[in-house]
């Protein structure tokens, strides 16, 4: 049986013919995002490795390891209770005011840990995404998969200090905990993909992330109670502050283990806020990946 050979010419004329397709972007709606997920699962192995070497190299070679990240939320501690907390008076409204700022900086740390490892995320491992292809949602995920496990570092010390200090209790409040963890973590992750992209083809992102990130630790109520930011906001702007998602988590970790004494007047529905912004926060994922996997075709050629 004889065999033919296609010319070069003969090929480049019946691949013109083909229709163009972007690279994980085939699918569009509500398919697309299944087909992602499912490709997604079926590298979870490598989504593990990728979070592995994530810690790995952030502590490479050092003596402490994982021990240095509780270094940073410690010291904004220490410097925040004594300088804002002593030194400025604010301590003397808010009782016990070290677990109040450390559980706002534990849920948010985690959020900016996610955001800005995200945000950069692609463009740090461009030599994969250049010479194999898979789904590139694996980068941005591994940043989360990283920043949690500093979270839960720092949570496991949030919890020891609440229990020696009495502020601490079992009950129905805890809910408001994980509830601000899922805020978190949709929300963080639907912005970490959206910026992932962004930043491939736009590099200044990830310096302005930077930015914004310290002005949101400020614009949450971890430093102060969301009464005093009510004593001088306007109505408008208040129901911008109160119902933003990184608010509310910050609000729900304390409501969970900070002392109920101290709390005096809670956020009026506080449950109902959270779940709202959860829901529009699972619509801001969806439309996040869809933006991902249309951008992510080119990530390559940019790289």
């Amino acid at each position: 049986m004889a065999i033919t050979l296609e010319s070069p010419a003969d090929r480049a004329a019946r691949l013109e013919k083909e229709p163009w397709q972007h690279d994980g972007a085939s699918t569009p709606g509500i398919g697309g995002t299944i087909a992602s997920v499912r490709e997604i699962w079926a590298q979870r192995r490598l989504l593990r490795l990728l979070t592995g070497r994530e810690l790995k190299s952030r502590y490479k070679d050092s003596a402490g390891g994982f021990l240095w990240s509780l270094a940073k939320p410690l010291t904004q501690l220490f410097i925040y209770y004594i300088v804002i907390g002593q030194f400025l008076g604010a301590a003397r409204g808010i009782e016990n005011f070290a677990i109040y700022i450390f559980a706002g900086l534990t849920v948010y740390t985690l959020f900016s840990e996610i955001v800005g490892a995200g945000t950069g995320s692609i463009i740090a491992n461009s030599g994969l995404v250049k010479k194999v292809y898979l789904p590139r949602e694996i980068f941005p995920l591994a940043a989360v998969g990283s920043a949690l496990f500093n979270f839960v570092v720092q949570f496991v010390i949030l919890i020891i200090a609440a229990l020696v200090l009495g502020t601490l209790s079992f009950g129905p409040q805890l809910m408001f905990g994980l509830g601000a963890l899922v805020l978190i973590l949709v929300w963080g992750t639907a912005i970490a993909l959206l910026l992932g992209a962004l930043n491939v083809y736009l590099r200044d992102i990830q310096y302005l992330v930077e930015v914004v990130l310290l002005l949101l630790m400020w614009a949450s109520p971890i430093l102060y109670s969301w009464q005093q930011a009510a004593a001088v906001l306007p109505g408008w702007l208040l129901e911008i502050y109160v119902n933003s998602p990184i608010t509310l988590a910050v609000l729900g970790f304390q409501e969970a283990f900070w002392s109920e004494a101290s709390h005096g007047v809670p956020l009026p529905h506080l449950a109902l806020r959270m779940l709202i912004a959860g829901a529009v926060g699972i619509i801001a994922l969806l439309g996040a990946q869809r933006v991902f996997s249309r951008l992510q075709g080119d990530f390559a050629q940019e790289l």
